[in-house]
């Protein structure tokens, strides 16, 4: 006689009861864990897919570029003082006042993309946190996340009270940048698992890498004296610039720039010629198509007096080089899964029922 067969016990073991359609009763200690620690009692009543989770980390990643984006309109469209204190507007109206006109909305409106973006790394905080079981190590990627958008913020409202300073413009950019290097860290880091990292290439292969990482930093790094020598201001008043010629900083921007797009190359053949795994060859390849891009629209800016559009377009590339750059570096190992061990009650359930 053939018995039924029975289903694994380690199946249910992070499946929630099911929905029986009745309203369940709020006790006042549900309400004061609620109110104790509001995170913890989510978790305990829901578990986001992981697709779910992937797409509230991506989420804070796109809006940290969008709002790098917004910011260079601010500045590209000579606003930058359009709110001229902070963290009021005004000294005497929070928001943006008609008197304002356009340069009032555009700063103001900036201002407010800020409680969007807390918004979508809180989405992504409460995500990883109520994910079963629990992966502490994302959960505070989201924290760094927060604290940075956070002290991003209050930079933001220095540079605006030190009347644009560029040096303090140029660290709220790069700060920008460390947050995005957060969020791209965390958004892979939901796609893999929590086992310890195995390099999937060699060590000169790493190495050569680490060589790009910094190359890249320093055109990041130089991409902002450009800015912050270079003709657009931010305000159409007098604002303290760099003291440096700005073409001559552009140019040693390009040989920067020339060099990471050789290093680059370089090392998609040294990927080709040890036979490494499509993942870090897929993401080197990506990373030459932007650097390519932002190639081009760098030189058609220089060439073309610097229109506000292509600048804008500019900033954006460099947010999305930095994102295929730290991708490259995540792509060269991997994190298996842990493996979940069944508990001695689920081990002698499944016994007995064999």
């Amino acid at each position: 006689m053939n018995r039924a067969p029975h289903a694994d016990p380690r199946e249910n073991l992070h499946k929630p009861p099911p929905y029986d359609g009745r309203v369940p009763n709020v006790t006042r200690a549900d309400v004061a864990q609620a109110v104790r620690n509001p995170l913890a009692y989510i978790a305990e009543r829901w578990t986001p897919s992981q697709r779910m989770l992937q797409r509230a980390i991506l989420a804070s990643l796109v809006m940290n570029v969008v709002i790098v984006g917004t910011g260079g309109a601010v500045r590209l469209t000579g606003s930058g003082l359009g709110c001229p204190t902070w963290p009021k507007c005004t000294d005497d109206s929070l928001t943006a006042t008609a008197e304002m006109g356009f340069h009032g909305v555009i700063e103001f409106g900036n201002r407010l993309l800020t409680y969007v973006l807390c918004a979508a790394v809180g989405w992504a905080i409460i995500a990883a946190r109520s994910t079963k079981p629990h992966r502490r190590s994302v959960t505070r990627l989201g924290w760094v996340q927060f604290w940075l958008v956070m002290g991003n913020a209050v930079l933001g409202g220095i540079v605006v009270l030190v009347g644009l300073n560029p040096y303090t413009v140029a660290a709220h950019f790069l700060l920008s940048t460390t947050l995005i290097t957060v969020a791209t860290v965390m958004w892979q880091r939901a796609r893999e698992g929590d086992g310890a990292p195995r390099p999937l290439v060699g060590k000169s292969v790493r190495q050569l890498v680490w060589f790009l990482t910094v190359a890249a930093a320093l055109l990041v790094a130089v991409g902002t004296v450009v800015t912050g020598a270079g003709p657009h201001a931010g305000d159409s008043s007098e604002v303290h610039r760099i003291p440096l010629n700005w073409e001559d900083v552009s140019r040693l921007h390009a040989v920067l720039a020339w060099v990471v797009v050789s290093l680059t190359f370089a090392l998609w053949f040294v990927l080709k010629a040890v036979d490494a795994p499509p993942g870090p060859l897929r993401r080197t390849r990506d990373l030459f198509l932007v650097l390519l891009a932002q190639g081009l629209i760098g030189y058609v800016q220089y060439f073309t007096d610097l229109p506000e559009i292509l600048v804008g377009a500019h900033m954006l590339g460099s947010c999305l080089v930095w994102i295929a750059i730290v991708r490259v570096m995540l792509a060269l190992r991997e994190r298996p899964e842990l493996e979940v061990s069944v508990p001695a009650q689920g081990e002698a359930q499944l016994t007995s029922a064999r």
